[in-house]
């Protein structure tokens, strides 16, 4: 079935924690936990991406055999919603694998707080925030946490790249007020000075105001002749239009949280000529290519999303992990086996249901594999994080369209010069 149509059909009893799962019942199942904003334009996509992926599993023979339910809470785009949907996975539905969540600063306090404590894996498709990382490095994470999205560092790198490259002398960073937007902002600040770019302010959004008028005015008085926006659809909306209601440049660059219809469609895209986004990317690679068509036949759409093939490849990963540790595994033991799904050396499969099943046969007899996604070959350092190629992008009537692509050596060849 597609997943679109189902999504769709049951979005209001998804919301309430309704087990998915198509694949005819085997003689036992498993639940996973998987919490994101569905109740956002951006969010609902991701989720969906992640049901994808149960469906292909299920069909290829289940994790160890057993039925796949993935259970589906909306965490809103709020910490608190976010950790007490992690909480009642948890303790009630006893999940010992959690994918999710999207923004980093409900990420954090699910992994301090409801995982890592309880012993569950947790699996990010889009979390990039630093402080992950320290979290990780700390050993307060246990080992328990990846993601298969790049830390933020990389789009703070491609944003200074882009301002250099079009000549911009200053900019005005203007940034989220929660864990993410501090982070993604700190960095691009000092991306930009490393590049030789002015930084005139630095200025804090907190979601939920009924203007924002206050903080465009103060972007205003340093006369910037671009901003670097690094806000989600909803406060960016209101903040923009502030902006350009006050006569500031169009001269913008975004990151990859602003690859939204409703701020393309709300802001203008009159407005929008100049704005240039950054986003991680997906290798050049046959397994990214035969992703997009997968997901074009499923969803009846190509994928534009932000964080599509990272949703695919956190929830393929972790599903194979769970199904190589055996349907009784604690979180330790499905973390334990991500290694040999994204073993280099190990046999090289497709993120497909025959892929699946062939990764299935060879983990359960001892053997490990290299999982070929959406996002290339995989690998996972000490701290569960991944290395990327990035790409710039702006808006047309379509949508969202690619403007660059930017290889992971020219990625880390310029954050080693910036550094």
């Amino acid at each position: 079935m597609n997943r679109k149509m189902l999504y769709l059909a049951g979005a209001s009893m998804m919301a309430l924690g309704l087990q998915a799962g198509t694949a005819a019942a085997q003689d036992c199942s498993v639940n996973v936990g998987t919490i994101y904003p569905t109740s956002v334009d951006w969010g609902r996509p991701i989720a969906e991406t992640a049901l994808w992926v149960g469906e292909m599993i299920n069909e290829a023979g289940g994790v160890d055999g057993c039925e796949v339910n993935m259970i589906l809470r909306d965490d809103q785009n709020d910490a608190r919603v976010g950790v007490d949907a992690a909480r009642a996975l948890v303790d009630i539905d006893q999940v010992e694998l959690l994918l999710g969540t999207v923004s980093s600063g409900i990420s954090i306090p699910i992994l301090t707080s409801v995982t890592a404590p309880a012993g569950v894996m947790q699996m990010s498709c889009c979390s990039s925030s630093s402080r992950l990382t320290e979290i990780a490095e700390s050993g307060e994470a246990r080992g328990l946490w990846f993601r298969t999205f790049a830390t933020a560092d990389v789009q703070a790198a491609v944003a200074a790249m882009l301002a250099r490259d079009a000549g911009i002398q200053n900019i005005t960073v203007v940034y989220k007020n929660d864990d993410w937007g501090q982070d993604i902002g700190r960095l691009a600040a000092e991306a930009f000075e490393a590049v030789g770019i002015e930084v005139l302010d630095q200025i804090a959004i907190t979601d939920a105001q009924p203007s924002y008028r206050a903080e465009a005015t103060q972007a205003l008085r340093g006369q910037p002749e671009s901003l670097y926006l690094a806000l989600y659809p909803v406060e960016g909306i209101s903040f923009v239009r502030e902006w350009i209601g006050l006569g500031g440049t169009t001269t913008m660059i975004g990151a990859n949280s602003l690859k939204s219809d409703d701020f393309r469609t709300t802001v203008g895209l009159e407005n929008l000529a100049e704005f240039t986004g950054t986003d991680t990317s997906s290798p050049r690679v046959q397994s990214a290519a035969d992703f997009i068509e997968a997901y074009t036949a499923n969803f009846d759409a190509a994928p534009s999303g932000p964080g599509l093939a990272n949703s695919f490849d956190a929830a393929a990963i972790a599903l194979l992990a769970y199904h190589a540790a055996g349907r009784d595994a604690s979180g330790e033991e499905i973390a334990a086996q991500v290694s040999r799904v994204t073993d280099p050396a190990g046999e090289p499969i497709p993120a497909t249901v025959e892929g699946f099943a062939s990764a299935m046969e060879i983990l359960s007899g001892g053997g490990s594999v290299s999982y070929q996604g959406a996002t290339g070959a995989v690998t996972f350092d000490a701290n569960g994080n991944v290395s990327a190629p990035a790409v710039s992008w702006g808006f047309d009537d379509s949508g969202v369209v690619e403007q660059s692509y930017i290889s992971l050596e020219e990625v880390a060849a310029f954050m080693a010069s910036t550094n």
